[in-house]
């Protein structure tokens, strides 16, 4: 087993990363939870008849009483009526301070579950156990929960650090291509900002079959690097906003598509792209860094270029977290392994992306 702490004030926590640790996860959760009774299991109709059957067994035989709560697949779960569906669900089951929630499943069910736990009864533990690549090179490490709002994702959330992590890399085994290669965009974005023999790594091993081989490896690489910006930038307000490589302009290819067309990957891998060109174009990223990324994302099937208007950038880079006042802070590349913040008018940045 490959394990990583997390280290933050009062607040610890392990990743653990091993083939077949689902079926450990019970007496791993009781090891982080050891006053607890109930936990309530939030998965979604895709991950729950593939592995809640297995986890269940799992925490019933560490002497947790296990309720799942199933949520339909996909983004538009990731709202307010199913955080209320949750928050009532809870309530029902009884679940108490003491008690917890485990998240099994991707990004919205970890932002989903994450949110709920953090607002019920003002705070109960969760766990998080991510089920695809993207949630377990990211979004499940750190402690940013959230739900989406009419006017974009991730609006209304909040800062809730798990008390533990599992990773079992035979959950990716059942993935479609498409979404492995989701996660792909954001392990290649470490890659970019913060560690280029990782990159070159990557670029050796160009498609799924190559990386699953690693992919241990893959996964301790990311969840460190993503360990040592979260233990420095808690909050987001410094370092931890380089991790935001390619999203603020994929954020604009998120709503081009209504949410719908591009997903998250495809979309940051675009903006991992168009960023830098921007920043070759300013003198600040050496030139052929942007072919290198493209040439990487490409062989994931994840696109270079997305169709996006001047009115859709407007609105995402209005809704940008990282904006202050006019101004926003993008994300550029020195070189491939070194990530700067760049602060610039949000008319400027506009005005470059016609």
């Amino acid at each position: 087993m490959k394990t990583l702490t997390v280290h933050l004030p009062g607040r610890d926590y392990d990743i653990r990363i091993e083939r077949g640790l689902l079926s450990r996860a019970g007496e791993l959760c009781r090891e982080v939870l050891p006053k607890a009774r109930r936990l309530a299991v939030v998965t979604d109709s895709n991950v729950g008849p593939l592995y809640a059957g297995k986890l269940g067994e799992s925490l019933n035989a560490a002497g947790f009483e296990a309720r799942g709560f199933t949520l339909p697949a996909g983004e538009p779960s990731k709202c307010a009526p199913a955080l209320e569906q949750l928050w009532e669900g809870f309530a029902h089951f009884g679940l108490t301070r003491t008690d917890a929630v485990i998240a099994l499943g991707g990004g919205v069910v970890g932002d989903l579950a994450g949110f709920a736990a953090a607002t019920f009864l003002r705070g109960v533990d969760f766990v998080q156990i991510p089920t695809t690549l993207l949630a377990q090179v990211d979004s499940s490490v750190g402690g940013k929960v959230a739900i989406d709002l009419q006017h974009g994702k991730n609006l209304a959330g909040a800062f809730w650090q798990p008390k533990l992590v599992l990773m079992d890399p035979d959950t990716l085994d059942t993935l479609p291509d498409a979404t492995f290669a989701d996660g792909m965009a954001e392990v290649i974005k470490y890659g970019c900002i913060l560690d280029e023999p990782f990159f070159d790594f990557l670029a050796q091993r160009p498609g799924r079959a190559e990386i699953t081989t690693e992919i241990e490896h893959v996964l301790y690489t990311c969840c460190d690097l993503k360990r040592i910006v979260v233990e420095e930038d808690e909050r987001d307000t410094g370092k931890r906003m380089l991790l935001n490589f390619g999203h603020t302009l994929g954020h604009a290819y998120e709503l081009a598509g209504n949410y719908q067309t591009w997903t998250h990957g495809q979309a940051v891998a675009a903006g991992m792209v168009q960023a830098a060109a921007l920043g070759e174009r300013w003198g600040i990223t050496p030139a052929g860094t942007g072919a290198r990324i493209a040439a990487l994302t490409a062989a994931f099937g994840l696109p270079e270029t997305i169709p996006c208007t001047a009115e859709q950038y407007d609105a995402a880079v209005g809704l940008d977290k990282k904006g202050t006042g006019a101004d926003i802070t993008l994300i550029l590349l020195e070189k491939l392994g070194k990530a700067v913040p760049h602060k610039m008018p949000k008319a400027q940045l506009l005005e470059e992306l016609k």
